[in-house]
């Protein structure tokens, strides 16, 4: 069995073997780093199509042949190669039992992309059994794991931390990597030229989603209602609501709703899901629609389309309204099933 720590993952990819890699879990924004950085290593271009073969999980199911096929195709120019595969509802576990039963050469890697995998789950089960094959589960931060995350940022950054300051950042950022990152990328750039972050500027830029001012924007966008995410987007600018703390709110609202929807997939009824988001009552009836509307797949491109957004509107604050109004305008056409 070769179900690794989730601390032992940097350590493996600097020097991990097995050809075969699984990253899983309720946090969306971890696996995908994680994924990121597997790519980053195994393929010199992940642009380049012939060097990374991407590939959907459904449609694996119904050629489950084709995982054993791209694996183990040469390169047009040479050098290596890499397989991604992004699981989705169907059970295509056949497909890499082939793979396992084949597995590529020393130039290629095949790295699986999937959401939270019960322990009985084939896919799994399958893959935590084979020796070829490197399982990472990906848990929401703990207090520890997000301190780790904030002194790497910063440090990056070149910045020290009070430690007030560190306190309350451990405090406001959530379970999702992909926000708290964005989050703090927001922080180091709102502190550029300075050298030390106070909790002045962590209460300046971190947001907390719960506030009732935000959460009817985001409710609106989840809901696929735009008229009302245009009015309510303009209200709140019009009372100082820097643009970049809305689009950060419907982040938040967009990392609960997915790790919740998540749940329902496995079996949880829509009700039962709905009360362990402990939600006000005036804001049931939008956050349900958003449920049913939303799968966990179109979810995750939200939260990645959200964070792109939010980054974008501090690193271009001339720009900010603009490219957060289109942000949750386009999200908010998406929950009415117009891609």
């Amino acid at each position: 069995m070769v179900a690794l720590k989730s601390s032992e993952f940097d350590s493996f990819l600097a020097r991990g073997k097995q050809p075969i890699v699984l990253i899983f879990g309720p946090d969306a924004g971890l696996v995908r780093e994680r994924i990121q950085a597997l790519v980053a290593r195994a393929v010199e271009d992940p642009n380049d199509p012939f060097s990374l073969a991407r590939l959907d999980g459904d449609a694996l199911a119904e050629t489950p042949e084709r995982l054993v096929e791209e694996a183990h195709t040469i390169p047009l120019f040479g050098g290596r190669r890499a397989v991604l595969v992004r699981a989705g509802p169907r059970n295509f576990s056949a497909a890499v039992e082939k793979l396992i039963n084949a597995p590529p050469g020393p130039d290629c890697r095949v790295m699986i992309e999937a959401g939270d995998l019960t322990r009985g789950a084939p896919l799994r089960n399958l893959c935590e059994k084979a020796p070829i094959v490197a399982s990472f589960a990906c848990y929401p931060d703990a207090e520890r794991d997000l301190g780790r995350l904030i002194d790497q940022e910063l440090r990056d950054a070149g910045l020290a931390i009070t430690a007030d300051a560190r306190a309350l950042l451990v405090a406001s950022l959530g379970g999702d990597r992909l926000a708290s990152r964005s989050e703090l990328q927001k922080l180091t750039l709102y502190s550029r030229g300075s050298d030390r972050v106070d909790v002045d500027d962590v209460v300046a830029i971190i947001t907390d989603a719960s506030a009732p001012t935000f959460d009817a924007i985001a409710d609106a966008v989840f809901a696929g209602q735009s008229h009302e995410v245009d009015r309510q987007f303009t209200k709140a600018r019009s009372e100082g609501t820097p643009a970049t703390v809305i689009v950060g709110a419907a982040l938040r609202l967009a990392s609960q709703l997915h790790r919740t929807r998540l749940d329902v997939e496995s079996g949880v009824s829509i009700a039962e899901a709905l009360r362990g988001m402990r939600v006000h009552f005036r804001r049931e009836k939008l956050v349900e629609m958003a449920l049913r509307n939303w799968t966990s797949t179109r979810l995750e491109r939200a939260i990645a389309h959200l964070a792109d957004a939010t980054f974008e509107t501090r690193l271009r604050g001339e720009l900010a309204d603009t490219i957060a109004s289109r942000a949750l305008l386009a999200t908010s056409m998406r929950a009415r099933g117009r891609e």
